[in-house]
């Protein structure tokens, strides 16, 4: 504040939890308050405020963006725009599929990413409600290179489909190497490989969570929707 004068925040307000180092949000008045939520966003709270880079037709898909943090917008022309992970308004991430659980929408076992897709389709009177369930909101911006190239991660590098992973960097060191044992999701046969810890997520919380990166794509994106299978993951590490 160049103006010499004071300002205060009411950190009851604030999703503070023992990872935070700082807080973020913004300035009515004299007073320092959360970021605007999902809901609050969704309502309109930024209109005229923030810069836009495309419009999505399809709310869905674009909350699902917001999960993975980085993803590409085809034009009406048919051009395709690399976006990816620029800020966030540090509320905290709120799983819907289990939401949908608890309110009887779906069965535990039909909460993957295509049974959620699916149900919203069928049920767009529930689209506010459910979507509003998670506060956490995403900003992005536009990346360079080839919109050929795969989505950007945590390392500001594109992922490799089928060989990247994102962690919690909380306990799994970005850019290390990882051995994961686990089942394809379609075939259950043993999927044994090395990948690299490339990205992070608002989702992914733990020591031995890893979200596989399949690609890009309709055909990635169904395995990637289907990938809840169980396993083990290993950190390399340099031998002495």
């Amino acid at each position: 504040d160049n103006t010499g004068g004071t300002h205060t925040a009411d950190l009851s307000r604030f999703p503070i939890t023992a990872r935070t180092t700082a807080i973020k949000g913004r300035f009515e008045g004299s007073r320092f308050l959360p970021y605007h939520t999902r809901n609050q966003i969704n309502g309109g709270a930024l209109d005229g405020k923030a810069p836009i880079l495309g419009y999505a037709e399809d709310p869905v898909e674009l909350f699902f963006m917001h999960i993975q943090g980085s993803g590409r917008l085809k034009t009406p022309s048919g051009k395709y725009i690399r976006i990816g992970y620029a800020d966030k308004n540090e509320h905290p991430y709120v799983s819907i599929g289990r939401y949908m659980a608890d309110k009887g929408y779906l069965k535990l076992g039909q909460t993957s990413m295509q049974g959620i897709k699916s149900y919203m389709r069928q049920n767009p009177q529930r689209l506010a409600e459910v979507l509003g369930q998670n506060p956490s909101y995403i900003f992005f911006r536009e990346l360079a290179g080839s919109s050929n190239d795969g989505p950007v991660g945590a390392l500001g590098t594109p992922l490799m489909g089928e060989y990247a992973g994102a962690v919690d960097r909380h306990y799994i060191t970005l850019g290390a190497p990882l051995f994961v044992a686990t089942a394809h999701p379609v075939t259950r046969k043993a999927l044994n490989r090395l990948i690299m810890a490339q990205d992070t997520g608002s989702a992914i919380k733990g020591a031995v969570r890893v979200d596989y990166f399949w690609g890009y794509g309709d055909e990635a994106g169904e395995l990637a929707g289907k990938q809840k299978t169980t396993g083990y993951v290993w950190q390399l590490l340099p031998n002495g």
